[in-house]
C-alpha cells in the first residue's frame, strides 16, 4: 500500500496546487455568505475527487490494467500512464502560452464575479464540477484511480488509500476553510494577499506542476513498458 501512496503523490499534488479552485475559496471567503458557501465549495469539491477516482478504480479492476505481476505494471497500465503524461504535457504546453506577459493583467474566469452571490448549494455544485471535470483535475484523478487498481490491494486497502490521496488532493481547499472557520478576522488579510499572488501565477503555476506530473508518468509508462 506504500508503494501505491507514494505513486499517487505527484497526483494529489497537482491536484492540490490547482490555482482556479484556491481562488474561488478564497473569493468566497471574502463574500458575504462567507461560511455557507466555502463549507458547501469544499464538500462539492471532495465528492467530485471521490467520485471520477472511485469510478476509475471500478472500471479498471475488471479490465487488464489491474494485473499487476510481480515485476512491475500491466501493459494496459503502462499504455493509460503513458496516454496521460502526453495528455497533461499539452496541457502544461497550452497553460504556459496562455499565461500573461509582464505587464499584462492575469485574467480569470467570468464565473468568478458572481461567487459573492453564491449560496451553500451553487458552491457545492461549482465545487463538484471544478474538482471532477476540469481537464487537469479529471486527468490526474483518473490516473490516481488507475495506481490504486493495478497495486494489488485488497478493498479496506483500496478505501484508504483513495481516502489518502482525497486528503492531499483536497487539502489546499479544506485547510483555508477550516483556518477561516478557526479564525476568521485573522485570515482575511493573508487570503486576500494569497489570491493576488495566485491570480497572477495562475498560468505558470499550473504550467510548470503539470508539466513534471506529465514528464513523470510518460517516464513510468515507458519504463513499464519496456521492462
Amino acid at each position: 500500500m506504500g508503494t501505491v501512496i507514494g505513486d499517487l503523490l505527484p497526483l494529489a499534488v497537482g491536484v492540490a496546487v490547482s490555482p482556479v479552485p484556491i481562488i474561488a475559496v478564497i473569493l468566497m471567503l471574502l463574500a458575504p455568505r462567507a461560511t455557507a458557501a466555502s463549507v458547501g465549495f469544499a464538500v462539492g469539491w471532495v465528492i467530485g475527487i471521490v467520485v471520477v477516482t472511485t469510478i476509475t478504480l471500478a472500471v479498471a479492476s475488471g479490465a487488464d490494467i489491474d494485473s499487476a505481476s510481480d515485476s512491475g505494471p500491466s501493459t494496459g497500465a503502462a499504455w493509460v500512464e503513458l496516454v496521460l503524461g502526453v495528455l497533461l504535457l499539452a496541457i502544461a504546453v497550452k497553460q504556459w502560452r496562455g499565461r500573461p506577459r509582464p505587464g499584462e493583467e492575469a485574467k480569470l474566469p467570468k464565473w468568478m464575479a458572481a461567487i459573492d452571490h453564491f449560496n451553500s448549494g451553487k458552491a457545492l455544485g461549482l465545487g463538484f464540477l471544478l474538482s471532477a471535470i476540469n481537464p487537469k483535475n479529471l486527468l490526474m484523478c483518473v490516473g490516481a484511480g488507475i495506481a490504486v487498481a493495478g497495486g494489488g490491494l485488497d478493498g479496506g486497502e483500496q478505501a484508504v488509500t483513495i481516502a489518502v490521496f482525497t486528503l492531499l488532493a483536497a487539502s489546499t481547499v479544506l485547510v483555508p476553510v477550516i483556518a477561516y472557520l478557526v479564525a476568521k478576522e485573522r485570515m482575511r488579510h493573508p487570503l486576500g494577499e494569497l489570491k493576488v499572488w495566485l491570480q497572477a501565477n495562475n498560468a505558470t503555476v499550473m504550467a510548470v506542476l503539470v508539466l513534471v506530473i506529465g514528464v513523470t508518468l510518460v517516464g513510468k509508462g515507458i519504463g513499464a513498458l519496456s521492462s
